[in-house]
C-alpha cells in the first residue's frame, strides 16, 4: 500500500528500512543523532538503534568522510551526513582521493559501501557557501556513483539501493524539495542505480531535469501543453553512471533538447548530456541542443539576485518556446 509523504520523511523511511535490516549500516554526522540531522532527516534514529549507530560527530567534515570510509573498508556500511554540498569540499581527498579509489587500488580486494549524503541547490537566501550544485565535481572522479532523487519515491528506492551498493554512492537531497509530497509504497524497494526515468511523454522536445529541476520542468510543460507543445522529461536520477539510451530514445523521438541543470554550464553535466547527444543522435536532431543552467556567479543573498541566476518554470518553458519557433536546417533548405 501506498501513502503521500513528504521527501525528507521518504529518505528517512529508507534508512530506516536498511538499519532495521543490515546491522552493519549506521549513520554518523553533525547532528545526526538526538537532534535528528539539520532537516531532520534522522529523526528518531538514537531512540530506535542507539547511539552506537547513530553517532554525532565533531565538526569536522574531513573527519566525517574519512572514518566512513575506514568503516567501510572494515565491513560496515556507514551513511555519513555532511550537511551541505558546500562543505565537501573540505572532505574532498578523504572522498575523491580515497574512498573513490581504494577499490582500484586494491585490485578488487576491497569494497568502499559507504554513502555520503549532502543537501544541494538553492532555497531561500542561503547565500554563497550553502546553495552550491557542485556535483559535477563527483561526476568527475572515477570511483563514485553520484545520485538525485527528485521525488519521495525515488528518494526511498534511491537511498535503499545506495547503501546496498558496494562502492562510495554521493546521495544529493535538494532543499527545495525536502517538503514535496509523493507516493511511496510501504513495502521496502530499490531502484537501480543509472535506470533513467520517464516523468512525461511527449513528441516535439526531449527535457532531461535534474532534481528540482524536474519539478520545474514538469510545470513548464503543463503550461506548455495548452499551447500545443508537447514535452517529453527525462530525469536522469543517476547522474554517474548516467542512462544515455533512455535519453537518446527520447531525442529521437522528438529531434529536439533542452537540458536544465542547477550545476553551472561549463564543464557541467548538462554540457556531457549536450555532448554525449550530439556525438550519438546528431542524425536526429532537428536544431542544436541547448541548456538552462544557473548563472556562472557566486549565489547571492538577495532574494531577488538569486531568483535571477537560478533557473525557474518560466525560464524553462520560454527556453521551450526559443527553440519550437526555431527553423531546423531542413526548414531553411526548404524554405
Amino acid at each position: 500500500m501506498a501513502r503521500r509523504i513528504r521527501f525528507v520523511e521518504a529518505l528517512r523511511e529508507g534508512m530506516r528500512q536498511e538499519l532495521e535490516r543490515d546491522p552493519s549500516v549506521f549513520v554518523m554526522g553533525e547532528g545526526v543523532g538526538p537532534h535528528g540531522s539539520c532537516f531532520r532527516q534522522t529523526e528518531g534514529f538514537t531512540n530506535q538503534f542507539g547511539e552506537d549507530r547513530s553517532r554525532d560527530t565533531p565538526i569536522s567534515e574531513l573527519a566525517i568522510a574519512g572514518t566512513a570510509a575506514g568503516a567501510a573498508l572494515l565491513g560496515m556500511r556507514p551513511i555519513a551526513d555532511l550537511m551541505w554540498i558546500d562543505f565537501s569540499m573540505l572532505a574532498m581527498d578523504q572522498i575523491c582521493n580515497q574512498a573513490a579509489k581504494l577499490r582500484y587500488i586494491s585490485n578488487g580486494q576491497v569494497k568502499v559501501p559507504v554513502v555520503y549524503r549532502m543537501t544541494t541547490g538553492k532555497s531561500k537566501s542561503n547565500a554563497a557557501h550553502h546553495s552550491g550544485s557542485f556535483y559535477s565535481w563527483f561526476i568527475n572522479t572515477p570511483g563514485l556513483k553520484v545520485v538525485v532523487p527528485s521525488t519521495p519515491y525515488d528518494a526511498t528506492g534511491l537511498i535503499i539501493s545506495a547503501i546496498r551498493d558496494d562502492g562510495p554512492v554521493i546521495y544529493l537531497e535538494h532543499k527545495l524539495l525536502l517538503n514535496a509530497r509523493g507516493e511511496v509504497p510501504e513495502e521496502s524497494y530499490e531502484i537501480p542505480l543509472g535506470a533513467a526515468d520517464v516523468k512525461r511523454e511527449g513528441t516535439d522536445l526531449t527535457i532531461v531535469a535534474t532534481g528540482a529541476m524536474v519539478s520545474f520542468s514538469l510545470a513548464a510543460a503543463d503550461a506548455l501543453a495548452k499551447e500545443g507543445v508537447s514535452v517529453e522529461i527525462i530525469d536522469p536520477r543517476t547522474l554517474m553512471p548516467y542512462d544515455g539510451e533512455t535519453i537518446l530514445a527520447s531525442v529521437r523521438k522528438t529531434g529536439r533538447l533542452l537540458v536544465v541543470d542547477e550545476g553551472f554550464r561549463y564543464c557541467g553535466f548538462g554540457s556531457e548530456i549536450v555532448a554525449f547527444v550530439s556525438e550519438n543522435a546528431m542524425d536526429f536532431l532537428r536544431q542544436p541542443p541547448r541548456q538552462l543552467t544557473t548563472m556562472h556567479t557566486t549565489i547571492p543573498f538577495s532574494p531577488p539576485m538569486e531568483d535571477y541566476v537560478f533557473a525557474n518554470p518560466e525560464r524553462v518553458a520560454d527556453a521551450v518556446r526559443a527553440m519550437m519557433k526555431a527553423q531546423a536546417p531542413g526548414d531553411r533548405c526548404n524554405g
